[in-house]
C-alpha cells in the first residue's frame, strides 16, 4: 500500500514555481484567419504551446488541422493575428521586418519542397545558409561537406540538384538548415521523400543537435518510424491542439501509477490516458504544495525528490518518488485534512479534479478501490 494512504494533503494555492530557463518557443491564445470578410475562415483556435530547449517536439494529426500553419505562423514566416507568439525570447508580434529577419537566422527550416538554387552545387546551397549565418569563414567547407557527409552524400558534394534524386535534394535541404546548428528547428514532413535508413540517419541527427547544441525542434510528420524517436507528441485536430504528451514523463508516470493498488484495476489504455493528463510541476524546498482545510482541486504524484505531510503541525509521513497524495478531498469534497511541504527541491506530477474524476468514472474497480481508501482514512 502506497505511503501516501497514511494521509491527505492539501493543495497548494497560487505558488511560485521556481524559475525556469526561458522556452524556445512560447505560443499563447493563438488564433488564425485565411480570407477576409465573408469569406473570412478562422483555421487555428486558442492554440497554447511551449517547447524548450534541447526537446524533440513531433505534431501529428489530419491533413488541415492546422499544423503547417502553425508552423510556419512560429517560424515568423506569417505574421500573428490573435495572440502571442515568443520565439528565442522575442514577441514575434512586437518586431518590425528587419528584426524578423534576425530572428528567422536561427531558425533552420526544412520543408516538403526544398527549394535548392539548380545553378548552384550540392556544397554551395549549403555553404549560401552558412554565410547567411554565424558559422565563420574559415569553418564553411569543413561544416558544409562534414554535414552533407553525415547525410550520406560525401559523394555528392558538388553535384547539382537536377543531377540529384528526389531524396537526395531533400537531404542537401536538410544538411542547409542544419549548418548552422540553429537553436529552433521547424521541419515540415522532412522524410517523406527518404528510405528507412536515411531517415533514420536524419532522425539521429536532430536527436544530435537537441543534445549537443540544445536545439528545439518541432517537427510535422505522418511516419510512425519517427514518432517513436519523439521527446513529445503533439496532436492537432480542426485547428486546435489536442493532445500534448512528453512522452518521458508519460511512460514515468504509468511505471509509477501501474504498482500502486489504487491504480491496478485500470486498463493499459486507462492508464495511459490518465498519464496523458498530468502535468509536470516543480517546488523549491519549503514550499507548501498542499495546506490543511483548503479545498482539494489536484492530485499529485512525486517524481524526484521528498515531501513532509503534517497534521495540526504533527509530521505523519515522508513520502518519496512513486508516493501520491490528494486523492482524498477530490473524492469526498471535504477540505484538505493535511498540509505538504517540499523537503527539498521536489517534482511532481498533476492531475485536475475532473480529469481525476473522468477517471473514477472509467472504471467500477477503481472507484471501488479510491472509496476504500478513503473509508480506510476515517
Amino acid at each position: 500500500m502506497c505511503a501516501a494512504m497514511v494521509a491527505e494533503r492539501a493543495e497548494a494555492p497560487a505558488l511560485a514555481a521556481a524559475p525556469s530557463p526561458q522556452p524556445i518557443v512560447l505560443v499563447e491564445g493563438l488564433n488564425h484567419y485565411y480570407g477576409e470578410g465573408e469569406a473570412r475562415n478562422q483555421v487555428l483556435f486558442d492554440n497554447r504551446i511551449e517547447i524548450p530547449a534541447g526537446q524533440l517536439v513531433v505534431m501529428t494529426g489530419p491533413s488541415g488541422a492546422g499544423k503547417t500553419t502553425l508552423l510556419t505562423l512560429i517560424g515568423a514566416l506569417r505574421s500573428p493575428q490573435e495572440g502571442r507568439i515568443a520565439v528565442l525570447g522575442r514577441d514575434l508580434s512586437q518586431l518590425g521586418a528587419g528584426e524578423l529577419v534576425e530572428v528567422r537566422r536561427d531558425i533552420g527550416f526544412i520543408f516538403q519542397m526544398h527549394n535548392l538554387f539548380d545553378a548552384l552545387s550540392a556544397y554551395e546551397n549549403v555553404k549560401m545558409a552558412a554565410q547567411l549565418g554565424h558559422t565563420p569563414p574559415a569553418e564553411m567547407r569543413q561544416r558544409g561537406c562534414g554535414i552533407l557527409e553525415r547525410l550520406g552524400l560525401g559523394h555528392r558534394i558538388d553535384y547539382k540538384p537536377r543531377h540529384l534524386s528526389g531524396g537526395e535534394r531533400q537531404r542537401v535541404a536538410i544538411g542547409r538548415a542544419l549548418v548552422n546548428h540553429p537553436r529552433l528547428i521547424l521541419a515540415d514532413e522532412p522524410t517523406a521523400a527518404l528510405d528507412k535508413d536515411s531517415t533514420m540517419n536524419v532522425i539521429n541527427l536532430l536527436k544530435q543537435q537537441t543534445v549537443e547544441h540544445g536545439s528545439a525542434v518541432m517537427m510535422v510528420t505522418h511516419d510512425h518510424r519517427i514518432i517513436d524517436c519523439a521527446d513529445r507528441l503533439v496532436h492537432m485536430v480542426d485547428g486546435r491542439i489536442m493532445s500534448d504528451v512528453v512522452l518521458h514523463d508519460a511512460l514515468r508516470i504509468c511505471e509509477f501509477l501501474r504498482p500502486i493498488e489504487l491504480f491496478r484495476a485500470l486498463t493499459p489504455r486507462q492508464l495511459t490516458d490518465v498519464a496523458e493528463k498530468m502535468t509536470k510541476r516543480h517546488y523549491a524546498g519549503g514550499e507548501t504544495i498542499i495546506r490543511e482545510g483548503e479545498s482539494g482541486e489536484e492530485f499529485f504524484l512525486v517524481s524526484d525528490g521528498e515531501v513532509d505531510v503534517t497534521r495540526a503541525d504533527h509530521e505523519i509521513a515522508r513520502l518519496g518518488p512513486g508516493d501520491f497524495f490528494g486523492e482524498v478531498a477530490l473524492i469526498s469534497g471535504e477540505p484538505r485534512n493535511a498540509t505538504v511541504v517540499a523537503a527539498g527541491e521536489v517534482d511532481t506530477y498533476v492531475l485536475g479534479k475532473t480529469d481525476f474524476q473522468t477517471a473514477l468514472a472509467t472504471s467500477q474497480s477503481f472507484r471501488d478501490q479510491l472509496y476504500r481508501v478513503y473509508f480506510m482514512r476515517h
